[in-house]
């Protein structure tokens, strides 16, 4: 059976509601929670990016049973590594063992604001995976110097560590990710049910790891306001990530997503509350041998009904995949 999890989307809600967002989803009943980890949104509509990690502190504290996750942070531009492995060690420690640190090679949009830069994947993939082994390393205790290709570390040390290391997860959209994922990775991240990136985390080691998906639903009595909420705050997915990673603000996702239709949205998003179609949504993730999928509700001021509406209709359906 497929874990089903709920996402913190801090593109489309302030820090207090995403706390009492993820509160509620504990109480619905749902496996587990991510969250994203952004400076800016995708769209101006959707208008809001905190802290995630503020939020998630906060969150280890008013929840005790949900796990807790990234999804995903980028750990060589906006943040330094060492400074992602304390992070992480934290909310590890604050959520008692509940903590999973979700990593990727992160997007144009988020990371440009340090003024680094912005280099071709392949380098970013290789910072990534530098950035990996640095994080793994302060994780086992003691002190680390490290002078690599992309980073430097001098007398670095955490002082604070969990008993249990936070598993680290990678996100994949191609072989060389897939490849990160399987050799550094505890287990792996995925937007899209494909399997074939499935098959290549496990070539390069990645068998009998937990395998994570995500799928923006849209909830709403009225088919057809979803839809158009939909189509006004997450047509930037109709993109690609080939394309998202690249543009530089919302103002490029708005203009890059300008003629996406809402027929083109009600065909990729579940909306509405047909409790089939949005099994039917997840199904695919479930084929493709995800073990888990994260569902994004589609609005910050529509997400009690959902929950409310997940806990006795949506979720008891899954469970049945």
């Amino acid at each position: 059976m497929v874990d089903i999890g709920y996402t913190m989307m801090t593109e489309q809600a302030g820090p207090r509601a995403l706390v009492e967002h993820v509160v509620g989803a504990e109480r619905a009943g749902f496996d587990f929670s991510v969250t994203s980890d952004h400076y800016f949104p995708w769209l101006a509509s959707q208008g809001h990016s905190p802290y995630a990690w503020s939020v998630l502190g906060a969150a280890a504290q008013v929840t005790t049973r949900i796990p807790l996750m990234t999804y995903v942070t980028c750990p060589t531009t906006r943040y330094h590594p060492a400074v992602v492995a304390q992070k992480a060690a934290t909310v590890q420690l604050l959520s008692e063992g509940r903590f999973r640190l979700g990593l990727g090679s992160g997007e144009n949009l988020n990371e440009h604001v340090v003024g680094a830069g912005w280099p071709a994947a392949p380098v970013r993939l290789d910072k990534l995976a530098e950035a990996i082994e640095i994080i793994r390393a302060l994780f086992e205790g003691g002190e680390v110097t490290h002078h690599g290709t992309h980073f430097d570390v001098v007398h670095a040390k955490l002082w604070d560590l969990p008993d249990v290391t936070p598993p680290i997860g990678v996100a994949v959209s191609g072989d060389r990710s897939c490849e990160i994922a399987g050799r550094l990775g505890d287990l792996v991240i995925a937007t899209e049910p494909k399997g074939e990136l499935l098959a290549a985390f496990d070539r390069y080691g990645g068998k009998g790891k937990p395998r994570v998906g995500q799928l923006p639903v849209c909830f709403d009595r009225d088919r057809d306001a979803a839809i158009a909420r939909a189509t006004d705050q997450f047509r930037w997915m109709t993109g690609g990530w080939r394309v998202n990673a690249e543009l530089p603000g919302p103002a490029g996702f708005e203009g890059a997503t300008q003629y996406v239709r809402p027929e083109d949205i009600a065909e990729a998003i579940p909306c509405g509350d047909d409790v089939g179609r949005f099994v039917e949504a997840v199904r695919p993730y479930v084929d493709a041998g995800f073990t888990e999928v994260a569902l994004v509700q589609i609005g910050g001021d529509h997400q009690e009904p959902f929950l409310d509406w997940a806990e006795t209709k949506l979720l008891p359906a899954l469970r049945n995949l």
